[in-house]
């Protein structure tokens, strides 16, 4: 007899609902068309809102009970808020141990782990296209030799090494990418061109994911170990993504060649409180078809075997599993932690 089968809710249309009626979810659009979930008859793995849809908090509090992820869009589809049931941070033990790592010298190995592993994936990506690798043996060698008694300075050695490697892994990269859109350097907050911003578009939807991994693996988001603390910045969030990049890279390199310049269009916004500035991001029709098929990526099989059976995994069971596996490290369950490196 098979098991209960993962459905995800996406309310991605204007006026959309989501309510409770005799033990179903129900989603009604603005034409009045009605789709039920019964709850027990399938398991909810996920919810997601957009700005645009409404909810009642009967459907909200249900939720919150049975502890589905609920994730919460903007217009354009980037994720700016999740639901979280209060009894998330009541495992203790694994956030201790991950404070403790950050003097006992776990920490450091980590962020080293987290580095080598970075490049590695990078150059997964540069030899599936045919490009110019890493060093990769000498990049490790010289990750493998600091000496650092902190953090600290290990962060100061490591984030050079991190930050060389990838100015040259993105200098190849967007040289795959057809010419009328093509861009010769990558561009974080408030980029201005439309490769940048639907790269950070890509990245914010890989964050939540990183988020929510972490999250039921009880480690606190925002006391990394690569990254260093700062208000408001989940720093071991992006710690992890750095294990996931290429693998979005690689999808946004395939995604991107069929992206001409009037897919984009421009919007003049605040750029700071006395200056505005013109920014492309894809148009509504492109965006609703790039998020589709970057959730794909995520329900996608990798060669990854999973910790208790199987040998293939899809991305998002990856991203779980590997926070699991670092939570055990922190707690000394295990010796070490290898992060497992996947392509597509």
């Amino acid at each position: 007899m098979g098991g209960a089968k993962v459905l995800k809710i996406v309310l991605d249309g204007n006026g959309s609902y989501l309510g409770m009626e005799k033990g179903c979810f129900v989603v009604k659009d603005k034409e009045d068309n009605v789709q039920r979930f019964p709850l027990f008859e399938n398991e909810i793995g996920e919810v997601v809102l957009k700005s645009s849809n409404a909810v009642s908090t009967g459907a909200l509090a249900c939720l919150g009970f049975w502890g589905v992820d609920v994730l919460i869009l903007t217009q354009r589809g980037r994720p700016v808020a999740m639901l979280k049931s209060l009894d998330d941070d009541s495992h203790v033990e694994t956030r201790v141990s991950q404070y403790e790592a950050l003097k006992n010298g776990m920490g450091v190995k980590v962020a080293k782990w987290l580095v080598s592993a970075r490049v590695e994936s990078q150059n997964l990506v540069l030899r599936k296209h045919g490009l110019r690798q890493l060093d990769l043996l000498t990049i490790k060698h010289r990750i493998e030799s600091i000496e650092a008694d902190s953090l600290r300075v290990a962060r100061k050695r490591l984030l050079p090494i991190e930050g060389h490697a990838s100015n040259i892994y993105f200098k190849q990269v967007f040289q795959l990418l057809p010419k009328g859109i093509r861009i010769e350097n990558r561009r974080t907050f408030k980029a201005y061109d439309g490769i940048n911003n639907t790269f950070n578009l890509a990245y914010a939807v890989l964050k939540w994911k990183v988020h929510r991994a972490l999250l039921k693996a009880k480690l606190e988001p925002y006391l990394g170990f690569l990254h260093s603390e700062q208000f408001g910045k989940p720093s071991l969030v992006c710690d992890f993504m750095e294990l996931y990049r290429c693998l979005v890279d690689d999808f946004l390199i395939q995604y991107s060649q069929k992206l001409r310049k009037k897919d984009f269009k421009v919007k003049r916004e605040d750029y700071s409180s006395s200056r505005k500035g013109k920014r492309e991001y894809l148009r509504k029709e492109k965006t609703r078809d790039f998020m589709e098929r970057l959730y794909g990526l995520f329900e996608s099989y990798v060669d990854v075997a999973r910790v208790k059976h199987g040998n293939r995994q899809t991305v998002e069971t990856l991203i779980n599993e590997e926070a699991l596996l670092l939570a055990e490290y922190l707690r000394i369950e295990r010796n070490a932690w290898s992060p497992r490196i996947a392509v597509l």
